[in-house]
């Protein structure tokens, strides 16, 4: 059944946590629109818009005849400094929310950003040795550094003073879902990673730190973060609140890389003397990988669409042991679970069915 009242905007509808949230928002009968540069079509009922962020003339233009009620942004743009990333990733809801004001029809702005919040970037804790306590909680001050997710939150802020919508803050730990080309996805990286073992007979090397190895970490399945960006968006306890999103579950990563390893059959292989990159691992693979998938005829054959081998590498080599608390949603009735075993495995099979992995 349709929901007249409420029209989404997916910004980013073509990400991993982009393309979950448009699904989710579809199956419970909203009108959803999705923007993006490269439009998805593959979205059964989704609304594509093409715009450039960057590009104030073109959102306009997209966005002429929708009056969006809710706003779910999901996206950002990696520059190569953070002061780069401050002044790209704000103006990029900057240009979105002006462009939209003049309409008045905006309610709700849910923004997703990450544990990033809390850790500040890799090399910051990693040089100076001071790791926030965990679980990391929503209360805990923000870091004395450059953040863009920082800026991108402020610029939320301000324009809801301006125009008058609530807002909410979704920071999942790394997201694990299907979204092919998505250059932050660790579960896909995993699964190519996994396929070119078995394929040359390789071992299922861990890549990351001792820290992370033992300790007690989580993950985000990306369709509980779609559910819980839509609960804050529509529940009116939850506006104008920052909320951690994981899947209810822990784990040590000694525990499931072994059952990630078994579901494909090869032979894992965990922390030894010291980190083992997988973007080193993987580097001379491209060609490996193109045998692979004309053997398999399989949908992509260039490595570099389906892997972000550095991406993992940063959430893997962390010297610290990560999880989040989940108690500030958990209080205001949000009570969604997904097992984190079932987030990997739902994902593999997808890929496999969609001929990405053999």
């Amino acid at each position: 059944m349709e929901n007249k009242e409420n029209i989404a905007l997916v910004v980013g509808a073509t990400g991993i946590t982009g393309s979950n949230l448009a699904q989710e928002l579809i199956s419970q009968g909203w009108m959803t629109y999705g923007l993006s540069r490269n439009p998805n079509e593959n979205i059964v009922g989704l609304h594509s818009l093409k715009a450039d962020l960057l590009d104030e003339k073109s959102l306009i233009t997209a966005l002429e005849n929708i009056s969006p009620t809710h706003i779910y942004f999901t996206t950002w743009m990696r520059n190569e400094t953070e002061d780069e990333n401050i002044r790209v990733n704000s103006a990029l809801i900057r240009n979105l929310l002006n462009a939209l004001a003049p309409k008045k029809s905006v309610k709700h702005v849910a923004l997703v950003t990450g544990l990033k919040h809390y850790l500040g970037p890799f090399e910051a804790y990693a040089k100076s040795g001071t790791l926030p306590e965990t679980p990391v909680r929503e209360e805990h001050p923000r870091l004395p550094l450059p953040n863009f997710y920082y800026a991108q939150e402020d610029e939320v802020y301000k324009a809801s003073e301006r125009d008058g919508f609530t807002w909410s803050v979704h920071r999942p730990h790394t997201v694990i879902g299907h979204a092919v080309g998505n250059l932050m996805n660790m579960g896909t990286t995993l699964a190519v990673y996994a396929s070119i073992c078995k394929e040359t007979g390789r071992k299922f090397i861990w890549p990351g730190s001792s820290q992370q190895w033992n300790g007690i970490s989580d993950v985000t399945d990306a369709r509980i973060l779609a559910k819980q960006m839509v609960w804050a968006s529509t529940t009116e306890s939850a506006k104008n609140q920052a909320f951690n999103i994981a899947n209810g579950d822990i784990f040590r990563w000694k525990w499931l890389w072994k059952r990630l390893a078994d579901w494909f059959g090869i032979e894992a292989e965990g922390f030894k003397d010291d980190i083992k990159p997988l973007e080193k691992e993987l580097e001379n693979d491209r060609q490996t990988w193109q045998e692979i998938a004309s053997k398999y005829h399989l949908k992509e054959e260039q490595l570099n669409r389906l892997s972000s081998a550095w991406h993992t590498d940063l959430d893997l080599g962390r010297p610290l042991e990560v999880m989040t608390d989940m108690t500030n949603s958990r209080k205001l009735g949000f009570t969604a679970y997904q097992n984190t075993e079932d987030s990997f495995i739902d994902l593999f099979k997808k890929l496999r069915e969609e001929k990405i992995i053999p």
